[in-house]
């Protein structure tokens, strides 16, 4: 096709396509094409109307300048060069590109074999080459102004002690709520109207963090059952917005819902992929990258670059020691920041960003890149840490100014509470911020990112009701999903009438939000876990955009929310309960008072032998006031897993008495103030946390030092 509109020479800088005011600017990194076709559309027949060769080719960018295009415009890429895919090249320009600079897409994408860069049903499959044009079953890019009117919008800010995070879906959160308009539910104003807000602020977190809303597409085997992705792992761009999740434009959608979620004091966290994307492995579709230059854009197998290093288990892996890639990447995560005004990130299977040749690095590119970015390392940065590929798993290995999901904390805490014995020098490591595996390099309890749910498992109403997975509806033969769920289901699998194992649940349920509240750390809740969410048992939910993952607000378990908001408020009321620093079991100048001090049930300080216990299931501590921090008290917190109840000798630390803040094995309201030197007997399957209002004792004489847990290997 030739064009009749005139095209300039452009810029190569900033890559993607950039609106000035008086056209667009055209910029694609490609080393090495041979020629790259700019394709524009008709926004509404979507009809091709113009292709347009890119005129200048600058350090490995091609670009060109269009005076006369305007924002709406829609358009793709064609690429022109070698199809070699021994040599790690799959050019096909047979094939609409999108560009990974995209700003918002149109359209999804209808499945069929014109998407692939060789005949799909030829025996040898990618060595072939297809010419079928696959232009009108793909979405189509399309040209933006960003400009949108912030007003006073300021970041919340939220130092990292006292976050409280909130994992949810966009679509999940919204789509059966009673008071969010139906022509709004799944979407970001959804989730950003006054009832979602108001449960938000009246729960007390502080932080949303989003499942991702970036770009995707739906695998073909899940749309031919049916199903979605709903949880949104499977990306196609990176600087675009999913179109199911807004309704009139992605930008002003988006930055509505963060402006009013800033005014509420709400931060927003983005669940971020770049360790893959849609196309998958040799056998996967051409969409975008791969057709543009393969060999830059992927990890190959060095050697047989036919094939890709898939250390995300989707097919692929993105090549981030490319500097055009990691440009790419950090090129995103700014514009989501300066643009999209978002406070941080998880990174999804983030040791695959940090990969270099001789595998994980912790001085990779990636993460020297954003540790001196004057943008990025200020906003909140948690990596999940681990990938797929063989030394892949490097929790507390992430440098300084990152956090992480801390999986230990929550197989750690799940196994203490089902029953299993010999577990408390762990449960004090996980309990206390894991210094074990993050105090290194100045970094602080902040650096664990606690949780015992999250979208990936059980809900935590399954996780004290089923013991094996139940995914029949993936339709995966039940064969998807971890069967390590350390999970326990009180004596029965799934649903009962058996109201003693119902009450029984119900206080598991307890025992883990407090643990999880007053635990050193930042804490992270799944959504709907304090309305008594279910999934019925499946723990890999991932294409079920349905009830099954939708929040229920019809069937609210108010006690139970009143409960976590509860726990949440002590949490925000006790300095010692959200330490800047970890414990040192050092005591406080002028006071015989320690930071924490660990208690074995007849009151005295635990020693090496009560540590090593083997049949162990009971844990208690003080936490010490601090005479800097205005207010505080001394507080005792008090576990027991245990099918006994296990009494605990009070402990003396000054003038007064031991009152009770939470105990999960009451049901008909707390107890009354203990005198010091009585016993508090702790039910079975209970957690209790206790209050001491009286003055500490001052310094006696000895030493000042004390181990403050002991470090699990």
């Amino acid at each position: 096709m030739t064009t009749r509109r005139r095209i300039q020479s452009g810029s190569p800088y900033p890559i993607g396509a950039n609106w000035d005011g008086k056209g667009v600017n055209f910029a694609l990194f490609s080393a090495h094409a041979q020629k790259v076709e700019l394709c524009l559309f008709d926004a509404v027949t979507g009809r091709e109307t113009d292709r347009i060769v890119l005129p200048e080719y600058t350090d490995e960018i091609w670009h060109g300048y269009l005076p006369d295009c305007r924002p709406g415009q829609l358009y793709g890429y064609r690429v022109h060069g070698p199809y070699e895919p021994a040599a790690g090249h799959r050019f096909n320009p047979h094939k609409l590109l999108i560009d990974p600079y995209a700003r918002e897409l149109v359209g999804g994408l209808t499945w069929s074999n014109t998407h692939f860069g060789f005949r799909a049903d030829h025996p040898k499959a990618d060595l072939t080459y297809d010419r079928h044009d696959n232009a009108q079953d793909m979405p189509k890019c399309r040209i933006v102004d960003t400009a949108f009117s912030w007003g006073g919008d300021r970041p919340p800010a939220i130092p990292w002690p006292d976050t409280v995070i909130y994992e949810t879906h966009v679509r999940g959160m919204t789509m059966r709520h009673p008071l969010v308009p139906k022509t709004l539910r799944g979407t970001f104003l959804g989730l950003s109207s006054p009832a979602v807000i108001n449960h938000l602020v009246q729960l007390g977190v502080t932080t949303l963090e989003l499942l991702p809303v970036q770009a995707i597409v739906d695998e073909r085997i899940l749309v031919d059952r049916d199903q979605r992705n709903y949880w949104g792992y499977n990306p196609i761009g990176f600087f675009a917005a999913s179109p199911r999740l807004y309704i009139n434009s992605a930008h002003g959608d988006f930055k509505t819902m963060v402006e009013r979620l800033h005014e509420a004091g709400i931060e927003v966290l983005l669940d971020v992929v770049y360790n893959h994307t849609a196309e998958g492995n040799h056998l996967g579709p051409t969409l975008s990258l791969k057709g543009i230059d393969n060999a830059s854009y992927y990890h190959l197998v060095p050697g047989n670059e036919r094939f890709y290093e898939n250390y995300s288990g989707c097919g692929n892996t993105l090549n981030l020691r490319h500097p055009r890639v990691l440009q790419m990447v950090t090129d995103s995560l700014r514009y989501w920041v300066e643009e999209m005004h978002v406070d941080g990130f998880r990174f999804d299977l983030a040791a695959s960003l940090a990969r270099e040749n001789a595998g994980f690095d912790g001085g990779s590119g990636f993460l020297d890149a954003v540790r001196q970015d004057p943008v990025l390392c200020r906003v909140k940065l948690i990596a999940e840490p681990w990938d797929l590929g063989g030394d892949g798993y490097r929790l507390g290995g992430f440098p300084p100014g990152w956090s992480e999901w801390n999986g230990r904390y929550r197989d750690t805490i799940r196994r203490f509470w089902r029953g299993d014995s010999g577990l408390i020098g762990e449960v004090a490591s996980r309990l206390t911020g894991s210094s074990d595996l993050f105090g290194w390099g100045g970094r602080r309890p902040s650096a664990s990112i606690n949780f015992i749910t999250a979208h990936d498992g059980f809900t935590l109403r399954d996780l004290v009701t089923y013991e094996k997975k139940h995914n029949e509806a993936n339709y995966e033969g039940n064969r998807d999903g971890t069967d390590a769920n350390y999970s326990w289901n009180c004596g029965v699998e799934g649903e009962t009438r058996d109201s003693a194992i119902n009450a029984l649940r119900r206080r598991q349920v307890r025992n883990l939000f407090a643990t999880l509240l007053f635990s050193q750390g930042v804490p992270m809740i799944l959504a709907g876990d304090e309305l008594w969410r279910t999934q019925k048992g499946n723990n890999n939910a991932y294409c079920q955009d349905n009830i099954l993952s939708w929040l229920d607000w019809g069937h609210i378990d108010e006690d139970l929310l009143a409960f976590v908001r509860q726990l949440i408020a002590i949490r925000k009321a006790y300095p010692a309960l959200r330490r800047k620093r970890f414990f040192t079991g050092a005591r406080y100048p002028g006071t015989a008072t320690r930071d924490i001090t660990w208690i074995t049930p007849d009151g005295r300080e635990m020693e090496r032998a009560d540590w090593d216990a083997p049949f162990a299931r009971s844990v208690g501590f003080l936490l010490g006031a601090d005479p800097l921090e205005t207010g505080e008290n001394t507080l005792l917190l008090m576990m027991n897993s245990y099918v006994e109840p296990i009494s605990y000798v009070l402990p003396e630390v000054g003038r007064g008495k031991w009152g009770c803040l939470i105990d999960t094995g009451k049901v008909d309201g707390l107890p009354e103030a203990q005198e010091v030197g009585t016993s508090y007997a702790v039910r079975p399957h209970s957690l209790v946390l206790l209050e001491h209002k009286g003055r500490p004792r001052r310094q006696a004489s000895g030493s000042s030092r004390t181990s403050a847990a002991p470090v699990s290997e």
